[in-house]
């Protein structure tokens, strides 16, 4: 039995391995992906990692699994479908086996929605991105589109359009489903130019995305646009699908948990991006890592003082 099982090997959770290691608990961290980092991994630059700036996002993956190994954390392969609880202990349930642990800390990070468009995977990391304030920086005065017509898509367009010489927001309705001040605001930014009743068949180009092919909805007509990034925001998806019976989340699925990472279950904390913050991007999952352990040193010093009175 390990005093704590993190689930997931993100920078959330090997953080959380780091400092759980550090603070003298056996640690025993659950992949899924045959490769730690999480989204990092299919990163091509990381330019927002505080003093490792332009690292690419598989060499930051590598460096802080060694960081975890060095500290003696051990890794597990498996996929949780569920926690169970018992008595004292938790339960990480896998298909195969069951890890018992004083305390447990969900680190399964959350997946960008897909469109499915033709060239999507080939080109990520490569021009197509998730994550405009991670990746902004790599297009300034270049030409990009955005695909999307909630919040996350015009948030996305306004912050590009600061840097970008042009910016296409693509969404394929009549009208965008984000807030009316993001809509007021983006009609008086001369440089973002909305492409309406429009949908992304394929993404193309050479080692780099180059352009992008288009349908129009309603009359059928096929295009092209010359662009040098495409920035993909239909959604996220929190992977917390197997614990939400368990642990309380919010209407979007994310665990509620503040700061402390602490969650509505005692002993079970979420860290990263699978939490509910405003934030999602590498240093605050490794923030999150280091916050979840610092709630369960606490925890366990309650114990202690519970079971001696």
């Amino acid at each position: 039995m390990n005093d704590v099982v993190i689930i997931g090997s993100g920078p959330a959770g090997l953080s959380a391995a780091i400092y759980a290691k550090r603070a003298g608990f056996s640690a025993l961290v659950i992949e899924k992906a045959p490769m730690s980092g999480g989204q990092i991994v299919n990163t091509y630059e990381v330019d927002n990692y505080p003093g490792l700036m332009g690292i690419g996002g598989y060499e930051l993956a590598v460096k802080l699994r060694e960081h975890a190994e060095a500290m003696r954390a051990e890794f597990a392969e498996g996929e949780v479908s569920q926690i169970r609880l018992n008595g004292e202990l938790r339960e990480a349930v896998t298909k195969d086996k069951v890890y018992p642990a004083k305390a447990v800390v969900i680190a399964a990070g959350a997946e960008h929605s897909k469109l499915g468009a033709e060239g999507e995977d080939r080109y990520l990391g490569k021009g197509v991105s998730y994550c405009a304030v991670c990746d902004g920086a790599f297009f300034r005065g270049k030409t990009v589109a955005v695909i999307g017509g909630g919040d996350a898509a015009a948030e996305d367009a306004l912050f590009l359009a600061k840097g970008c010489k042009k910016v296409y927001l693509i969404h394929r309705r009549d009208r965008l489903r984000a807030a009316g001040i993001l809509q007021e605001r983006i009609r008086s930014v001369p440089n973002i130019e909305t492409v309406w009743d429009t949908v992304l068949e394929k993404i193309d180009g050479g080692e780099i995305v180059e352009r992008i092919h288009t349908a129009n909805q309603k009359t059928g007509e096929k295009g092209a646009l010359s662009v040098d990034g495409v920035f993909i925001a239909v959604g996220i998806k929190p992977q917390s699908a197997g614990f939400a019976d368990l642990v309380q989340t919010d209407e979007n699925g994310y665990i509620e948990a503040g700061e402390d990472c602490r969650t509505s279950i005692e002993g079970i904390y979420a860290a990263g991006d699978i939490r509910t913050k405003p934030l999602r991007q590498v240093v605050t999952a490794a923030a999150d890592g280091a916050n979840a352990i610092a709630a369960i040193q606490e925890y366990f010093l309650k114990k202690q003082k519970d079971f001696k009175s």
